[in-house]
């Protein structure tokens, strides 16, 4: 009986991707975004299941050396209220801790845990998380950087897990799209470190802003009149249109650079703090995310790793 009602609100969970009298089918996951250990087995032959961050994140292996530096951002000043700004938030912080394990920087993994806890606990799923923190501290503490990955990716999976189970899979699908959007962003920064034609060539995948563009036509109606998200999807389609080249042709640096800013702008936008990039020459100049100017740069908000789970 137990089993039979567990299937049931599996089943009246996926019933979300069905928008009024339309029905709006699951979209396909690009082979590149998805693990098979990501297709979680209570979903059985089903096609519901969201991207890897950990899958999204392999690219910028290739990408090496990344510009932490510049890229860093402080971590969010609050914590949204709404639902939808939540998950995208969650999915940013998640990026951010595998930015910071492939950048090997071990100082601010435990800050990102420790925004991500507090959002986690507003979105549902601090426990969750929490029983996760400790593993990456101590992986952390013992510089396992492809243990800490996997242990990131269980985290996701997790997360979304429970928002399936509570029929939040609009949230799990948000959580992705704003991985995506991170790692989107430190793509393009890292393709122009300098300019670099073969990292260039990486950024041009269509299919898969395909998918985030087409995802976000199953959100809950309600959720498309978020003005965020209604900036992103219009923002994802012109980014989709300008990626899609003929074969052979590859990104230009000005066009890289086009892609950056409007990236940048949906971060900002959805962490909602200000941004400061620091230039190759060491000069800083604060982003335009508000009326006030930051004039400090970010600095590495955490300590060495302790090991204390935080609370």
């Amino acid at each position: 009986m137990m089993t039979r009602s567990i299937s049931f609100c599996l089943f009246l969970a996926t019933g979300f991707l069905c928008m009024g009298t339309k029905f709006l089918p699951a979209q396909d996951i690009p082979d590149e975004l998805l693990e098979d250990e990501h297709v979680r087995e209570e979903f059985g032959v089903n096609k519901f299941t969201t991207p890897s961050i950990r899958k999204i994140f392999q690219d910028l292996e290739t990408l090496r050396p990344l510009p932490y530096d510049e890229l860093k951002r402080p971590m969010p000043e609050g914590t949204p209220q709404d639902r939808t700004e939540l998950a995208l938030t969650v999915g940013l912080l998640l990026a951010d801790g595998f930015f910071a394990v492939e950048s090997e920087q071990l100082f601010d993994l435990e800050p990102v845990g420790r925004s991500l806890l507090q959002h986690a606990k507003v979105l549902g799923s601090g426990t969750r998380i929490s029983s996760h923190m400790k593993s990456l501290l101590e992986k952390g503490a013992l510089n396992d950087w492809d243990a800490l990955k996997i242990e990131l990716a269980r985290t996701q999976k997790d997360v979304e897990k429970e928002m399936v189970l509570i029929r939040d899979v609009d949230a799990a699908n948000l959580i992705s799209l704003g991985g995506w959007l991170r790692a989107f962003e430190i793509g393009c920064a890292a393709s122009l470190n300098p300019y670099n034609p073969e990292k260039a060539s990486i950024l041009a995948r269509p299919n898969v802003v395909e998918y985030f563009v087409l995802n976000l036509e199953t959100l809950e109606p309600q959720i498309q009149k978020n003005e965020k998200v209604q900036r992103i999807r219009k923002d994802l389609g012109v980014i989709q249109e300008k990626i899609d080249l003929p074969k052979q042709e590859i990104l230009s640096e000005e066009e890289i650079q086009e892609l950056r800013a409007m990236v940048e702008e949906l971060v900002d936008l959805t962490y909602g703090s200000e941004r400061l990039i620091v230039s190759a020459s060491g000069e800083s100049k604060p982003t335009n995310t508000g009326d006030k100017p930051t004039t400090v740069k970010p600095a590495a908000t955490g300590g060495v790793i302790s090991g204390e789970v935080p609370q």
